[in-house]
């Protein structure tokens, strides 16, 4: 696949003569957090971290998305931490979308770049750090690991979307594919965080109702998002967060490609928490 610019936030603040109104909402069902959102003011910090700021896109929220969370990291030159991670539960996946940083990961050290994807298993050891005076932007996928009895961790691996071959969804002519960094056979992985990639005109052609959760990160183009009743326009830089079993469906708008960032919990059986104790 050809080289992709990926859309990345630079913040910045909105003068006193812009309007208020804007695209962000929060349903019962689904948020639209769109790229004007991601200013300074909103941005968080995290302990153990030098030189970097980050944007929380989605986080555990009872009665709404509860398996993850994601963020957009920035780093500015000397930024990254040699204690990223403090809890030894969550597996993480770090997706590069704008400039250059090391990852040293399970003691091997690797050159990220946009495009750049990393697994990181729970308790991994793991530094990150940016050399360079442009900044680096990455975004950080979070969950807790549901092991199960009988079936290994998966093992931590860094790779690039351009050395994947997307695969194309049946009946579609290659004009929906998707870039799988983990094969949907291997049961050990309990989330997947993939590509999806529509040409334009390419639809969703049915409203999917189902169980996983998902955030959605527009990598690049514009569509029209169908999310429970409402269809929404989105487009490079916005981030979309859904609950479990939202309705969604799209079209894409063109001109060109329109492609997301798409997180999704897989492989598990439902926890019936309480309902599970009986007396």
């Amino acid at each position: 696949m050809a080289n992709t610019k990926y859309y990345a936030p630079t913040g910045g603040h909105p003068a006193q003569t812009e309007l208020l109104t804007d695209r962000a909402m929060f349903t019962e069902a689904y948020a639209i957090i769109p790229k004007g959102v991601m200013r300074d003011i909103v941005t968080s910090h995290l302990p153990f971290w030098d030189n970097m700021r980050m944007w929380v896109l989605s986080r555990p929220l009872s009665g709404f998305a509860e398996t993850f969370s994601q963020y957009i990291v920035e780093l500015a030159e000397g930024g990254g931490s040699d204690r990223p991670e403090q809890d030894p539960n969550a597996e993480g996946v770090v997706f590069v979308v704008d400039g250059e940083f090391t990852l040293t990961l399970e003691g091997t050290t690797h050159a990220m770049r946009p495009g750049s994807y990393a697994y990181i298993p729970p308790a991994a050891t793991w530094t990150l750090r940016n050399s360079n005076a442009a900044p680096a932007r990455f975004h950080w996928v979070r969950k807790y690991y549901q092991a199960v009895d009988g079936l290994a961790r998966p093992e931590a691996f860094v790779t690039n979307e351009q050395d994947i071959e997307p695969i194309p969804m049946p009946g579609t002519d290659g004009k929906w594919v998707t870039t799988r960094f983990v094969d949907m056979s291997d049961m050990r992985h309990d989330m997947h965080v993939n590509i999806v990639t529509f040409e334009p005109g390419a639809v969703i052609p049915f409203a999917e109702t189902h169980v996983m959760e998902h955030g959605l990160y527009v990598l690049e183009g514009k569509a029209v998002y169908r999310l429970n009743q409402d269809w929404v326009e989105v487009e490079a830089g916005d981030y979309m967060w859904l609950r479990a079993f939202c309705p969604q469906a799209c079209y894409s708008g063109g001109p060109g490609k329109f492609r997301y960032l798409l997180y999704k919990d897989v492989n598990r059986h439902m926890d019936l928490g309480k309902y599970n104790h009986r007396g």
